[in-house]
C-alpha cells in the first residue's frame, strides 16, 4: 500500500508480458470471479436433488436465486468492462451506473454516483467501470466509493474515492495501474489493473493512484 500522502506518477507504457499470457491472465481472473457464485447454483440444485435434505428447499432456492442474480450480473458488467466485441461507441451513464450497482450489490461497501456527463465513450466507460470494482474491492470490511466524472478542455477526467476502515489496495493493483510488472506477485489482481492502464494508455490518457489507511484516490483521464 502506498503512503497517505504520495501520489504515484504515471509510467510510460512499456511492453509487460506476451500478449497470449496477459489474455490467459485475464481469462482467469473472470473465471476466478464467475465460479463461485456458478458452484453457488450448483450446490443448491444437488440440495433440492437431494431426497435427505427436503427440509432445506427453501435455503436451497434462496442459494439458487441469489447466486444466480450474482452471476448475471457480473455477467453483465464484465461484457461492458472488458468485452471488445461490442460495436457501440458511446455508453450512456445512466446505464453504467446501472452496472456499476448491481455489482456493488454484492459488495460491503456503497456506491455513490456523480458523473456529470450525460454520455462516456468506450475508454471512459471501460476505465470508469473498472476502477469503481477496484476501489469497491480495496473496501472488503465496507466503506464508501463516490464516482465523479467530468468533461472540460477537451478531456474526460474520471475520480474514483474510495473511505472506510483498513483499506486494502495491493501493491501490484497500484503498480498495475501505473503500467509496472506483478513481480512475484498473483496476477488475479494485477491483471485487471494493467487492463485499465493499457486502456487509459492506448487512449492517449493517464492514470494516477494515491493510497493511505482511510482514504484511496484512482484517478484518470482520456481524450473526450
Amino acid at each position: 500500500m502506498t503512503d497517505a500522502a504520495e501520489t504515484l506518477p504515471q509510467d510510460d507504457a512499456t511492453p509487460i508480458a506476451d500478449p497470449v499470457d496477459l489474455a490467459a491472465q485475464l481469462a482467469a481472473r473472470l473465471c476466478h470471479d464467475f465460479i463461485s457464485p456458478a458452484s453457488a447454483i450448483v450446490s443448491g440444485l444437488d440440495l433440492l436433488d437431494d431426497p435427505t435434505a427436503q427440509d432445506m428447499r427453501e435455503d436451497a432456492m434462496a442459494l439458487i436465486a441469489q447466486s444466480a442474480r450474482k452471476l448475471a450480473d457480473l455477467l453483465a458488467f464484465c461484457r461492458a468492462a472488458f468485452g471488445s466485441a461490442s460495436t457501440v461507441e458511446v455508453f450512456d451513464a445512466r446505464d453504467l451506473e446501472a452496472l456499476a450497482q448491481s455489482v456493488f450489490g454484492h459488495m460491503k461497501s456503497t456506491l455513490v454516483w456523480e458523473v456529470a456527463p450525460a454520455s462516456l465513450n468506450k475508454p471512459a466507460a471501460r476505465t470508469l467501470l473498472n476502477l469503481c470494482q477496484i476501489a469497491g474491492t480495496a473496501l472488503p470490511t465496507g466503506g464508501q466509493v463516490t464516482a465523479r466524472v467530468v468533461e472540460a478542455g477537451g478531456r474526460i477526467a474520471l475520480s474514483v474515492e474510495g473511505t472506510g476502515p483498513r483499506i486494502r489496495l495491493k501493491p501490484e493493483v497500484a503498480g498495475g495501474l501505473l503500467g509496472k510488472p506483478k513481480g512475484e506477485a498473483m496476477g488475479g489482481a494485477w491483471i485487471q489493473a494493467f487492463y485499465v492502464h493499457s486502456l487509459v494508455a492506448q487512449a492517449g490518457g493517464q492514470v494516477a493512484v494515491e493510497a493511505g489507511d482511510e482514504k484511496l484516490t484512482l484517478a484518470a483521464w482520456v481524450p473526450a
